[in-house]
């Protein structure tokens, strides 16, 4: 199973993450220990939405939607 999922910062709530994981709880612990350079800075970090996928493609696929302008407002304003 993949998971893609949206990151919300607890310091700076405008500021969100996209990623794409095998292990939804031990990412969230990487992310939130300073361990991905990407977001340590915005620490600490809470899941706010996620997406199981059977199929690893479709996950990658969503994700890089995701990622794309679209696909934030999407997000924004759907999840």
């Amino acid at each position: 199973m993949k998971y893609v999922y949206i990151l919300e910062s607890l310091s700076d709530p405008d500021r969100h993450y996209v990623g794409l994981t095998d292990d939804l709880r031990d990412r969230l612990e990487k992310h939130n220990n300073g361990v991905v350079s990407s977001t340590a800075r915005h620490r600490p970090w809470r899941i706010q939405t996620y997406l199981a996928f059977s199929d690893t493609q479709r996950a990658i696929e969503f994700e890089k939607y995701l990622k794309s302008g679209s696909g934030r407002a999407f997000a924004k304003k759907r999840l």
